[in-house]
């Protein structure tokens, strides 16, 4: 895993408080920080450092979070953590939709965001420890994020390639429902009482097995949860 002194984090939030003290228990964690205080100035730094990670809050004084989101999303892979205090269901479910990869709300102990920070980058880092994995009949190229089945091209939405990144990074584990949520949504409160992940699965089956009625790379494992094959079930 790299260190925390080879990463940059980019802090998009209005309230100079809050920036003061995540820049300096960032900077005490080892960490390169950048701040913006609004979103056109984040999107234009993120543009000009490439950040390891953002920070984002939703509450900005020239855009909304949500747009900034989209935006940075669609021309970074970098993680994106929301921080606002903005705490109904539906803001969540609109900030993850939007591409966030985790969120929290304001106020929050910066210890947890500390090992939200740290489990986000190894979860990258473990995920883009080789550029290219070919298994079985499929190609994955993480950093470009193309995969290709039997050379044909496979287009996933951002869940199905981050369900697929999860499992290539434990392949041939039993990973639980509980790990899996967690990994993709960050808050599973979100989805701990849902079908949403099956349905996920179940979409992305259908797009990288050669037959989705009787998989072989992503298997059910009763009672526990899924498991992703790489020499076939």
């Amino acid at each position: 895993m790299t260190s925390p002194a080879e990463k940059n984090i980019l802090i998009i939030d209005d309230d100079e408080d809050i920036v003061r003290t995540l820049e300096a228990n960032l900077t005490l964690d080892g960490y390169g920080v950048v701040t913006a205080y609004n979103g056109r100035e984040g999107i234009e730094l993120a543009k000009e450092i490439r950040p390891d990670l953002i920070l984002l809050d939703l509450n900005l004084p020239d855009l909304d979070g949500i747009a900034i989101c989209e935006i940075l999303r669609r021309e970074f892979n970098a993680p994106i953590i929301m921080l606002t205090a903005r705490d109904t269901l539906t803001d969540k479910v609109l900030g993850l939709k939007s591409g966030a990869d985790d969120y929290m709300v304001k106020p929050f102990e910066f210890l947890e965001l500390s090992a939200r920070i740290t489990a986000m980058f190894n979860r990258f880092d473990r995920s883009m420890v080789r550029e290219t994995q070919e298994i079985q009949d499929l190609s994955i190229n993480h950093k470009t994020r193309q995969v290709t089945l039997r050379e044909n091209t496979v287009k996933l939405t951002k869940t199905e390639f981050q369900l697929l990144e999860l499992f290539t990074a434990h392949a041939d584990e039993s990973l639980t429902r509980a790990f899996i949520e967690q990994q993709i949504w960050g808050d599973s409160q979100l989805y701990s009482n849902s079908r949403a992940l099956d349905v996920h699965i179940q979409r992305l089956r259908k797009k990288i097995e050669e037959h989705p009625d009787t998989p072989s790379l992503i298997t059910t494992i009763a009672g526990v949860g899924y498991r992703f094959n790489t020499t076939g079930a």
